[in-house]
């Protein structure tokens, strides 16, 4: 199981798999042993703030992600820099999963887990725990007009 952990005030840790959604889809129809599935677990960092899925350059480089494309970044200090786009990365945390395209970050340690995941996989932030939460732990609720 994948959990969820308090960190310096602010900030949630959890860990979360990250998973080659290729290797997933030919495990599932026979033409590729699961054991062969490429897959790693490291801790996350979740940021309310940032948009978008970021992963280490190691673990992109380990399950093998086909890059999409470059994208420019923003960082807190207003730094603009140019970063690979990556696509099929199964995102599996605590209860939930997704697939998403992810900006590499070249010497990061862990995953940046910013609103677009959070969104579409329905958690939210418990502040005062200092924990992520499922928003309904039943299922995953999608806003409609």
């Amino acid at each position: 199981m994948i959990t969820t952990e308090k960190t310096e005030m602010g900030r949630v840790g959890v860990q979360v798999e990250l998973v080659n959604h290729v290797d997933a889809i030919l495990a599932k129809s026979g033409a590729l042993s699961p054991d062969k599935v490429r897959r790693v677990t490291l801790d996350a960092i979740v940021d309310t703030g940032a948009s978008h899925l970021v992963v280490p350059k190691s673990a992109a480089d380990a399950l093998g992600l086909p890059v999409l494309g470059e994208t420019g970044v923003r960082f807190a200090d207003h730094r603009k820099e140019p970063r690979k786009i990556v696509g099929d990365v199964e995102v599996h945390l605590l209860t939930r999963d997704g697939v998403f395209r992810a900006i590499v970050e070249p010497n990061r340690p862990d995953v940046l887990l910013g609103a677009i995941v959070l969104e579409d996989m329905d958690f939210v932030v418990d502040c005062r725990e200092q924990k992520l939460v499922p928003r309904d732990p039943n299922m995953i609720l999608s806003e409609i007009e």
